[in-house]
């Protein structure tokens, strides 16, 4: 199943690359901006949870207006990781909710990120809220500890397909390489099997970098690379030009 974020389809030809920006002034947010803006990046995350004026509604709204001007038809991708799932914050629930939802109502971000286990409701309420607007929501799950069964992979990308998420994401930590083959079996199997879901699966760590480079092989959708090898917002994540390269040869037949 194909999701278009912006002018972007995922889950349509070759697995497309987000790379994150994680300044923590607006001034290195815009400068990241620009340089991720020349780059092959497909999508733009943003974490804001690295911004310090995170807490700031107006400034976060204000600041993603000059993102959209800067990146031009780069989607962007909002997201807030709390500390639970490997965030630099922790945000009590009526605040990320109303972040999230101020952050949609401008209808000039291509995607938000929620967290399924945030909160009971969380989920179905922005996915809710964003019916209105032409923002997708990729919902998603961090274990920075492990990587759980093939079984429990599937139920929980499934869970959030049932809250009515556009995309379901997962990272999980492997501690050996069979880990690793879990992740990309249970991305494969429901590749293979259902074609109403869309999904974006990794596994972390230097031995997870095999899932960011040829995940898109196994039904991932979506794959995350760094700026540079300074600018990584979670384990493993590979420079954005090497990864661009390798995916292009590993994709051409």
């Amino acid at each position: 199943m194909s999701i278009c974020i912006g002018n972007v389809k995922l889950g349509d030809g070759i697995t497309k690359i987000c790379v994150p920006i994680i300044g923590k002034t607006a001034e290195e947010i815009c400068k990241e901006a620009i340089e991720i803006g020349q780059c092959s990046a497909d999508i733009v995350e943003w974490r804001v949870d690295f911004y310090e004026d995170v807490m700031s509604t107006d400034k976060v709204l204000e600041l993603i207006i000059s993102l959209v001007d800067i990146l031009n038809e780069k989607p962007i991708l909002f997201t807030f990781r709390t500390k639970a799932e490997g965030g630099e914050l922790d945000i009590n629930e009526v605040a990320y909710i109303e972040l999230i939802k101020a952050v949609i109502n401008q209808n000039i971000v291509g995607a938000v990120d929620v967290e399924v286990f945030k909160g009971e409701k969380t989920l179905e309420d922005i996915v809710t809220y964003a019916k209105d607007f032409d923002v997708k929501v990729i919902a998603s799950n961090h274990d920075f500890c492990k990587t759980p069964d093939k079984e429990e992979i599937k139920r929980r990308l499934f869970l959030m397909k049932e809250k009515g998420a556009h995309v379901s994401k997962i990272a999980v930590m492997p501690q050996n390489a069979a880990d690793v083959l879990t992740l990309l079996s249970a991305t494969e199997e429901l590749h293979r099997e259902y074609n109403d879901i869309t999904i974006i699966t990794m596994s972390m760590g230097q031995l997870g970098v095999v899932s960011r480079i040829s995940g898109g092989v196994f039904g991932s959708a979506m794959t995350f690379g760094a700026r540079n090898s300074e600018a990584a917002s979670a384990p493993g994540q590979v420079e954005v030009g090497a990864l661009k390269e390798i995916m292009d040869k590993i994709s051409k037949k």
